[in-house]
C-alpha cells in the first residue's frame, strides 16, 4: 500500500539518506499534490489521491513545528534534520519561501546543529521566489531522473506539457554547488515498457548533465517501498555501484541507497 503523511509535521523517521529526518508536509493530509506523477512514487498516483483539504496556513506549520521540537528538546531524539517533503511537491505551497524562514528560525531556537532539507523533483525552480528560497536551505535536493524528454514523459509525467528538461538544468547550473541532485534508478516495466535507466544510453547523457550543472553531492537511490505501477524493481547493486563510480571519477561525491 503507498503511503500518505499527515500534515503539516510528521515523524521524526529514519532517512536512508539523511539520518533522524523530522518531517513538514505542505499539503493535505489526504492526498497529494504533485507537478509530476511518478510511477514510483510511494504516494501513488495524483488521480488515486485526490483531496478536498486545503494546504497548511503558514502559521499552522509554524506552531505545529515548534510544539513538536517543544517535545524532542525535552524527550529527544535531536533530529539530524528537518526535511520538506511528504505528500507531492512542497514547493507549490505558494508560501514555501515565508515559510522556510520560519522553520529556519524555529531551528535556529531549538537545535541549531540541524540540516534543513527540501526534497523537490525541481519544476518549480524557474520561479524566482522558490529559486531564492532554496538558496536558503542547507540541502537542497533536487531531481533530475534523466534527460530523456521520452522518459520522463513515460516516468516522471509532468503534469504541464510545458516541462523542458533542458530549460531545468540550465537553471539548476545556477544552484551548482548549493545544490544536490538525487536520481531514481531502477528496473521492470511499465504498460508493458522497459523503464531500466541503469544502461549508459541513459547514464551517460544524464552524467554530462550532472558535470554541467556542478552539484555539491549526487545522492543515487533505487525502489525501496511498494509502487504504484506494480512491475517495478530494484536496480542492481553492482548497476547502482558502476554508475556511482562514474559520478566519482568526474570528481562528484556520490552517495547511494540501495
Amino acid at each position: 500500500m503507498t503511503v500518505l503523511y499527515q500534515s503539516p509535521v510528521f515523524g521524526p523517521v529514519h532517512s536512508r539518506r539523511l539520518g533522524v529526518s523530522l518531517g513538514v508536509n505542505l499539503l493535505p493530509p489526504d492526498g497529494k499534490v504533485c507537478s509530476f506523477d511518478c510511477i514510483y512514487c510511494e504516494c501513488g498516483f495524483n488521480k488515486d489521491r485526490r483531496t478536498g483539504h486545503r494546504m497548511p496556513t503558514r502559521e499552522e506549520v509554524s506552531t505545529a513545528l515548534r510544539a513538536t521540537l517543544e517535545k524532542m528538546k525535552a524527550e529527544g531524539p535531536a533530529p539530524d534534520v528537518i526535511t520538506f517533503a511528504g505528500n507531492g511537491e512542497p514547493t507549490l505551497h505558494p508560501h514555501f519561501s515565508e515559510i522556510v524562514d520560519d522553520v529556519k528560525s524555529l531551528r535556529d531556537d531549538f537545535f541549531p546543529d540541524c540540516k534543513i532539507s527540501v526534497l523537490s523533483n525541481a519544476t518549480q525552480i524557474v520561479r524566482s521566489q522558490v529559486f531564492e528560497a532554496l538558496l536558503k536551505v542547507d540541502n537542497n535536493i533536487l531531481k533530475l531522473d534523466t534527460v530523456s524528454p521520452g522518459y520522463i514523459r513515460m516516468v516522471d509525467k509532468p503534469v504541464s506539457d510545458k516541462y523542458d528538461v533542458n530549460a531545468i538544468v540550465e537553471k539548476l547550473m545556477e544552484f551548482g554547488s548549493r545544490c544536490i541532485i538525487q536520481t531514481m534508478f531502477m528496473r521492470g516495466k511499465h504498460e508493458g515498457r522497459d523503464v531500466a535507466n541503469t544502461g549508459d544510453e541513459f547514464v551517460i547523457p544524464w552524467l554530462e548533465a550532472v558535470k554541467s550543472i556542478k552539484p555539491s553531492c549526487v545522492m543515487i537511490y533505487t525502489i525501496d517501498r511498494e509502487t504504484p505501477s506494480p512491475l517495478l524493481e530494484k536496480a542492481t547493486k553492482a548497476e547502482m555501484d558502476n554508475i556511482a563510480e562514474k559520478v566519482r571519477a568526474a570528481g562528484i561525491p556520490c552517495q547511494v541507497s540501495y
